[in-house]
């Protein structure tokens, strides 16, 4: 259920949403990851090759995810951080084992990186602090996913979220990417 009295202000709103998904347990977080995880693979049905964000505490674990995929056959893609040019860039992930604690403490394959092109992939499960039901996404600011979507507007945008993250509104700018679907612990919602 959303939030009836979200912030309007995004810095407050980003303070907000981390106020939220930090009242869940560990025990919570993990559980309603493998709810996310269960939703998304019926989204997925067949999309191949696909980026996934790798994820750091408190998010929705994506590394059971990852791992179920590279088991289905699936092509894994992660994106690394470049810190100096606010984008991200993409690798190829066959082995969770060398995800490593980098920039803004997001594992990568530091020294293992296996280059992979936007062009290759057909989808992004992407991180979100915040959503609203249109497809509205609140990130951590920097807009590291706003300009690497806008550059590959090609992709299929699943966002993912505890379902206590949802308010009713995100205030957006023009820069703002929207998500073409939504995926919480409680359901599926196509935003298109």
């Amino acid at each position: 259920m959303p939030d009836a009295h979200p912030p309007a202000d995004k810095k407050v709103l980003r303070d907000h949403a981390r106020t939220l998904r930090a009242s869940l347990s560990m025990a919570e977080i993990e559980e309603k990851s493998g709810l996310i995880c269960l939703n998304v693979l019926e989204v997925l049905d067949g999309t191949n090759p696909l980026i996934v964000y790798v994820s750091k505490p408190l998010e929705v674990n994506t590394k059971d995810l990852i791992g179920h995929l590279i088991v289905q056959g699936k092509t894994v893609v992660v994106p690394i951080i470049e810190k100096d040019k606010k984008t991200l860039r993409l690798s190829f992930l066959n082995d969770p084992g060398v995800l490593q604690e980098s920039t803004f403490h997001v594992p990568e394959p530091v020294s293992c990186e296996l280059p992979a092109q936007a062009s290759q992939v057909k989808a992004a499960i992407i991180p979100m602090l915040a959503f609203d039901k249109k497809g509205n996404r609140l990130g951590y600011g920097a807009g590291y996913y706003d300009r690497f979507l806008s550059s590959h507007p090609h992709l299929t945008r699943i966002g993912i979220a505890f379902s206590c993250q949802e308010v009713e509104e995100i205030p957006t700018d023009t820069t703002d990417a929207r998500m073409d679907i939504i995926v919480t612990d409680t359901g599926i919602l196509n935003c298109r």
